[in-house]
């Protein structure tokens, strides 16, 4: 083999494998501080892609999750409401029978449970129209619509067991990553005024109807225990004590259908939580890059590194024989 001075092919040669490991040097060092298998859409452009996609899911669950919460929040504060409701209807009934049951009440007794009973009916109407951050806990129509008493309003009614879609105000939340497109609950903005509002109808029927105000006609009688104020309050002689029990029941039943939401709310959530957490691994075993294997290929290109560093000293040492024949 001739002995050259222009072109030093060993020198060449080594000074090529040490760029390369050097070059994979720095990535694995890359990959270990960043914690991250795949650095750049070159390395896997398909696994990339998947990994971008999961990621999305995975934010979009989240965002999902917080409404889902925000809709139990909703619903604990509704049914906490509810409660109230049926506690003060629960004192309007015992008004009733301490009014007109007791022989030892006066005519002045008597009148001090009626103004009672008639705070009572505007302290109904003010807890109907209670709201949650803004967004209202209660529903007078079966939409949402910024023009009060507009024309295409449609007056929820309250129909207890044979409740109507129709004539209830529902919000959907959607609970997947999917959104409009995937699962979603609805819960109810509770029909609390419609509840209490009680038509008896006919004497003769063996249970009350209810309705709004709306669909009152003349040859009913109807109750309202929620007045917005005073002046519109009925009196205790007014009411029988059949109709408190209907009103109680009715309350009841609200609560129930709260409830309810608050458990479909609550398997959503933990559903969503084992979505994000199952997509989190997968996510995780697609970008996370493995410690143990980085960490070997971090000592084997470090010791490449300096060992082609080494051959291209010593490569470059051949040019002193060169010398040595020239002297």
């Amino acid at each position: 083999m001739p002995l050259t001075v222009s072109n030093n092919s060993a020198v060449a040669s080594a000074s090529y494998y040490l760029g390369k490991n050097q070059q994979a040097l720095q990535m694995s060092i890359k990959k270990l501080a960043s914690g991250k298998r795949l650095l750049a859409p070159n390395a896997d452009p398909g696994t990339m892609s998947v990994a971008m996609k999961l990621n999305a899911a995975v934010t979009r669950l989240a965002g999902a999750k917080n409404n889902v919460q925000n809709g139990i929040s909703f619903v604990e504060v509704q049914d906490g409401m509810l409660e109230t409701a049926g506690r003060i209807v629960g004192r309007m009934a015992e008004l009733k029978g301490m009014a007109t049951q007791d022989p030892m009440k006066s005519s002045q007794d008597v009148a001090s449970y009626d103004n009672e009973f008639r705070d009572l009916q505007v302290q109904l109407y003010q807890i109907s129209q209670q709201t949650f951050n803004g967004a209202s806990l209660f529903a007078n129509y079966t939409t949402r619509n910024r023009v009060v008493g507009a024309a295409n309003q449609t007056e929820t009614v309250f129909g207890g067991g044979v409740q109507s879609d129709q004539l209830d105000h529902t919000i959907s939340i959607y609970t997947s990553s999917n959104g409009s497109s995937g699962t979603k609950i609805s819960i109810h903005r509770s029909v609390l005024l419609s509840a209490l509002t009680i038509d008896t109808g006919d004497a003769a029927k063996a249970s009350a109807e209810w309705t709004s105000r709306s669909n009152t006609t003349d040859n009913t009688t109807v109750y309202s225990f929620a007045a917005s104020i005073s002046a519109e309050a009925i009196s205790l002689d007014k009411v029988s004590m059949g109709v408190f029990e209907q009103a109680l029941s009715n309350v009841a039943f609200l609560r129930a259908q709260a409830g309810g939401s608050m458990s479909r709310l609550s398997f959503s959530a933990e559903s969503i939580a084992s979505q994000e957490t199952n997509m989190r691994a997968a996510v995780g075993r697609i970008e996370d890059v493995d410690i143990a294997e980085e960490s070997a290929n971090l000592a084997k290109y470090s010791i490449l590194t300096q060992a082609a560093a080494a051959m291209v000293a010593q490569a470059n040492s051949t040019n002193d024989v060169a010398l040595m024949l020239l002297r």
